[in-house]
């Protein structure tokens, strides 16, 4: 990609403004994915912004030839999925202590009135769907049919063989197709 070379130009020349660009190039990418992988929505944000400063620190103690190495895109979202890890396992291991018991961000599964109404959308139902899937699912899912990454990157972002990258894209893929009625298949 010509617009990465520059970015890693840019990152080696002048780190504050190149990380700027890094930041408007690859922003859109990042978000999208911290939202549909996060556990709760409210979360998704901060995620993305803990993700971008913890690629920022490691940045700064990059050496240029490592800069110039780096393909920005999967590494990027690699840090973003290992920090939603990360914070997934500190939240399990911290009991509560304010004697509330957790309620997760998404909808139960008999919902009510109001979160049919709400449910009517495809969009939110995919959502609801996509959050039920299986971590490696759910992110091959998210990373080559939301965001459109080639299979090759979203191997590179979990980590895995091309070909385990489209098995858990494809099942994924089969679990949505089989937890939606026929009307909204059609």
């Amino acid at each position: 990609m010509a617009d990465d070379e520059q970015l890693r130009t840019a990152l080696v020349e002048d780190l504050d403004a190149g990380f700027e660009a890094v930041v408007r190039t690859h922003g859109d990418v990042v978000h999208a994915v911290a939202r549909r992988t996060s556990d709760r929505a409210a979360d998704a944000e901060d995620l993305a912004a803990e993700a971008f400063l913890r690629a920022y620190r490691a940045l700064r103690g990059y050496a240029p030839a490592r800069i110039e190495a780096l393909d920005l895109r999967p590494w990027l979202l690699t840090i973003l999925l290992n920090t939603a890890r990360n914070d997934r396992r500190s939240a399990a291991r911290r009991p509560r202590t304010d004697g509330v018991t957790p309620v997760p961000d998404r909808p139960s599964p008999t919902p009510g009135p109001a979160e049919r109404a709400e449910a009517s959308d495809l969009g939110d139902r995919l959502a609801t769907l996509l959050a039920d899937l299986p971590v490696a699912q759910r992110t091959a899912v998210v990373l080559r049919h939301v965001v459109d990454l080639p299979v090759a990157e979203v191997a590179a972002v979990l980590e895995c063989t091309e070909g385990t990258a489209r098995s858990y894209a494809a099942r994924g893929l089969a679990a949505l197709r089989t937890r939606l009625t026929p009307e909204e298949t059609s």
